[in-house]
């Protein structure tokens, strides 16, 4: 029976018992008989039984892609994928050791993360992602919670703290910014004996705090704005404090307060 009418299934059965150690045929790629030389090509039983019929519909084109795949993997060897893999290891290798290079010999642009922040007098290594800011770095990295995050743009004031005893918002400062500065939160007013700041002493005599959330920033407020003017009015202090919202309302509270930090009159005792 000629080859050309033989049912798919004995084409299938003859390519399963064909030797695999049958030397390979040269293909022609003129030749007109391409399901015979299809036969006489394919050496493993497992490539014929997963290209066969792909092959036998595309005709020569397929023969000749079967035949690229079979020179494919004569090619590749065990040995030569181990130096591969040795060879792309060590090339890895290389390329990690020269950007773990010193910050002089490293490119324009590139970030160094693990950096050393002064913080309440105290140098506190950390690591620091470019675009962290600082209210993030304090918070969830040193473990100084009393810096809060209310509106984390800008607006609130709750995450006030000074740099170089200035005021700012620290939810809208990158930590890479303050660099070789130092930094002071609600945590580092404290006297180490343990003494309050006046500032703080003068927040509980006047009841001041409410709910207590916004407390931090007001007092960090409070507390540049005596540095730069250690007698402020009262409309002063209320132009200080502006940026720092209460959602309590307790305002007039915040201001008998620094009055009374700045050891002038409150409101209550100018009226008696």
């Amino acid at each position: 029976m000629p080859a050309e009418r033989w049912p798919a299934r004995q084409l299938r059965r003859r390519e399963f018992t064909h030797s695999r150690t049958a030397p390979p045929t040269t293909i022609n790629p003129n030749t007109t008989d391409k399901r015979r030389v299809l036969i006489q090509t394919i050496e493993s039983p497992v490539v014929s039984c997963l290209n066969f019929l792909p092959c036998f519909q595309m005709g020569a084109a397929g023969v000749e892609s079967l035949a690229g795949v079979r020179k494919l993997n004569v090619n590749v060897s065990r040995r030569r994928f181990i130096k591969g893999v040795i060879t792309s290891s060590a090339a890895a290798a290389t390329s990690s050791a020269w950007y773990s290079a010193s910050a002089k010999q490293r490119p324009g642009g590139v970030v160094e993360r693990l950096i050393t922040l002064n913080v309440n007098g105290r140098k506190r290594p950390v690591d620091v992602l470019p675009q962290e800011t600082l209210a993030y770095t304090l918070r969830y990295k040193l473990g100084l919670t009393g810096t809060k995050l209310g509106c984390n743009r800008g607006e609130c004031g709750a995450c006030t703290v000074l740099v170089d005893d200035v005021s700012h918002y620290s939810c809208s400062m990158l930590t890479h910014s303050v660099r070789g500065r130092t930094v002071a939160t609600v945590e580092g007013l404290q006297d180490p004996s343990g003494a309050l700041h006046p500032v703080q002493q003068a927040f509980i005599d006047e009841l001041a705090p409410q709910c207590g959330y916004c407390t931090p920033g007001q007092l960090m407020a409070t507390v540049a704005l005596l540095k730069d003017n250690p007698k402020p009015t009262r409309e002063e202090a209320r132009q200080a404090l502006s940026g720092n919202l209460c959602r309590c309302g307790a305002y007039d509270h915040y201001l008998n307060a620094v009055m009374r930090a700045s050891g002038q009159a409150t409101e209550v005792e100018q009226n008696a």
